[in-house]
């Protein structure tokens, strides 16, 4: 979670599993759109001396539909190469690293960053730019917000870019959760009780891989143009990320390594978070990995009649009774997840990509950064916050939580009164994770290898 090891094939893969993905109006330049996507999930900062890299042989992508189609009409990829410098050492530095073009830095990447419009040529908007060594420790990489600074760079029309390692800055109580649905505030009700107690951030204290992008509002919309009002036709924007390999793999002994052959075909992409997490049955994730969002219909009967609603009132015995009498299908989530919410649910709000059933992140670019964000986004009042788009700082975990154990059912459905406990769920986790930027690329600093200490395992 969020997308971190959701499918059992690209769990095998972590180079190119897509993590999470970010989609808002940026609070400091609000003229703009900041799009993140983060890879390789759950990254142990003391991890060498082969550490965590992105992959030269796979093909990094953000996707853009702004014409309600559920395809890209914009896509922005990204493709790395790395290099060795000195071939006669182990060592991934070979001395202080106070630059990222620094020599001591024995493993450096590079990458492009190409633009590409749909029916049209793809334009290279830059290409050799540095990715900063990953957090190696206080000695290895003394400075490391500045080695950070020193890799945003910006491109033609106005944009930013980063490529590199970041804090993650999702936070969910793994362990809890995947055991038998326990969320620690409320396990005193499950229904294997326990003492209630403070949620755990199972991911604390690790890293991913993290590109970023800013761009103008007008770099995204349909014609160029700047929406005019909140329903306007073209303040929404649809997102969503993937990876891309070769069909296949085969060991070259001359090179000592796998070399891809064939055709690019996708195998991980992300929208919304938790989607095929906890939707998309054990089965078929690998499957709605390879598809793109226009075939999402063929998933939408696991929103309709979502899993985990038919669990809660099993595992939380008398808590959901509501829940457990409703037997329509989930209208609400339906619209939050695979069509966005059209204009008159929610006062002065919608995202509403049309009637095409597919997952993406949906964000209505006309709405301006909250001047008090609230982390349970438009369920706390925070019109600029998930399901409009996902901010870093949003707790989708809540908010998806709350919406599935039915506190969204009455804007679609007047006539269901949703449980008491439903506007209250949590896993009892806030970011514990380490401190976000006020700035592009927002993510905070990575943890370092030297500084991290392990935690403690307990049976």
């Amino acid at each position: 979670m969020s997308s971190h090891r959701e499918a059992p094939e690209i769990s095998k893969d972590p180079v190119a599993d897509n993590t999470d993905v970010y989609a808002f109006v940026s609070p400091d330049a609000p003229d703009t759109v900041t799009l993140i996507a983060n890879f390789i999930p759950l990254q142990s900062p003391s991890g060498g001396p082969n550490f965590f890299e992105f992959g030269d042989d796979v093909i990094y992508n953000i996707y853009i539909d702004n014409n309600n189609d559920a395809q890209p009409e914009i896509t922005y990829s990204f493709r790395f190469t790395t290099k060795v410098r000195n071939p006669n050492t182990f060592l991934y530095n070979t001395g202080q690293i106070t630059s990222i073009t620094d020599p001591a830095y024995n493993r450096p990447q590079t990458y492009t960053v190409t633009r590409t419009a749909k029916g049209g040529s793809s334009t290279v908007l830059r290409s050799g730019l540095s990715v900063p060594p990953v957090n190696v420790g206080v000695r290895s990489t003394p400075n490391y917000a500045q080695l950070a600074r020193q890799a945003v760079y910006s491109l033609p029309g106005s944009r930013k870019v980063f490529a590199g390692q970041r804090s993650d800055a999702f936070h969910v109580d793994l362990g809890s959760i995947f055991d038998l649905g326990a969320l620690r505030p409320f396990q005193n009700l499950h229904l294997i009780p326990s003492a209630a107690a403070m949620g755990v951030n199972g991911v604390q204290g690790f890293n991913v891989h993290t590109i970023a992008l800013q761009v103008p509002i007008t770099d995204l919309t349909t014609g160029g143009v700047r929406p005019t009002g909140v329903t306007d036709r073209n303040a929404n924007v649809g997102v969503w990320a993937g990876a891309n390999r070769q069909k296949s793999k085969v060991w070259d002994a001359t090179q000592a390594r796998m070399v891809g052959h064939g055709s690019w075909v996708q195998v991980s992409r992300l929208g919304n978070p938790l989607f095929n997490e906890v939707i998309v049955p054990m089965a078929e994730k690998d499957k709605w990995n390879a598809k793109g969002p226009f075939f999402d219909k063929d998933f939408a009967k696991y929103v309709a009649q979502p899993e985990l609603a038919g669990l809660l009132p099993v595992l939380y015995p008398g808590v959901f009774p509501n829940l457990a009498a409703y037997k329509k299908d989930r209208a609400d989530l339906l619209a939050i997840l695979l069509t966005g919410i059209p204009n008159g649910i929610i006062p002065g709000f919608q995202n509403y990509t049309g009637p095409i059933q597919s997952d993406m992140l949906r964000l209505n670019v006309a709405i301006p950064p909250a001047s008090k964000p609230s982390p349970y986004g438009i369920l706390g009042g925070d019109l600029a916050g998930f399901p409009n788009g996902r901010r870093i700082g949003d707790d989708v975990v809540a908010i998806e939580l709350r919406a599935i154990a039915g506190a969204t059912i009455g804007l679609v459905d007047p006539s269901y009164t949703a449980d008491a406990a439903a506007s209250q769920l949590t896993d009892g986790t806030t970011n514990t994770n380490l401190p976000l930027l006020p700035v592009f690329p927002y993510l905070g600093t990575p943890a370092g290898g030297y500084q991290s200490k392990p935690g403690v395992p307990a049976a």
